[in-house]
């Protein structure tokens, strides 16, 4: 499974052109989400989640996108975090029948949410910022974990020099107190978008929300 991140057209048939190159690579579509709409220059940031044939390069997938006239890869990897479509209604959909647990669900499934690779809950109530809740191959936060509380609203990070941290591009939105942060983390990129970073901060309200009401 590979996920390309390409910068397209913002017009109609864009997408299918793009689609159409794919397939005759003999790519398998499982996903398709518009992440961002550029209005100020016409172009759209969409992301494609695809699986390949046995037998097929990877780099095939770049040299048809790359075909296409006026579209461009900007982000190109393997993709092992799930995937699919409306990945924000579903994790709404389980928080929901969960309510005590929203906060807790949310972590586990924003980094399908977001095309991530790891999330963790940095829990500053106490004498000392904690790891309160990780993903799996969530990095060691060591005596960083602390530099980021308190903090007001979702908004992407710089990663600190430090070991695992450092190869990361994060994103993080306070929950149900500035003490208590959401980070996300993706390895090597690509940089979260203003569009994304809203999308965590209203799943995050909503996890809020949703617990209060057990």
């Amino acid at each position: 499974m590979f996920l390309l991140r390409l910068i397209i057209p913002d017009r109609p048939g864009s997408l299918g052109t793009v689609a159409t190159a794919l397939g005759e690579v003999n790519a398998d579509i499982h996903a398709i989400e518009i992440v961002e709409h550029r209005r100020e220059n016409g172009t759209a940031v969409d992301d494609i989640v695809v699986d390949l044939p046995p037998g097929v390069l990877p780099d095939r997938l770049v040299s048809a996108c790359n075909g296409v006239d006026d579209v461009e890869v900007i982000w190109f990897s393997r993709y092992g975090a799930g995937g699919g479509l409306h990945m924000d209604l579903e994790a709404v959909e389980q928080m929901t029948s969960a309510p005590a647990d929203a906060i807790d669900i949310l972590v586990e499934q924003s980094p399908a949410v977001l095309h991530a690779d790891w999330a963790a809950l940095l829990d500053g109530t106490g004498s000392e910022v904690k790891v309160a809740l990780e993903t799996s191959a969530t990095p060691e936060f060591g005596d960083v974990a602390g530099r980021w509380i308190p903090m007001q609203k979702a908004s992407t990070l710089e990663a600190p020099e430090h070991k695992g941290l450092s190869e990361s591009v994060l994103v993080a939105a306070p929950l149900d107190s500035d003490q208590r942060i959401l980070v996300i983390g993706r390895r090597g990129g690509p940089e979260f978008l203003g569009s994304e970073v809203a999308r965590l901060s209203y799943l995050a309200s909503l996890a809020v929300t949703i617990r209060a009401t057990a």
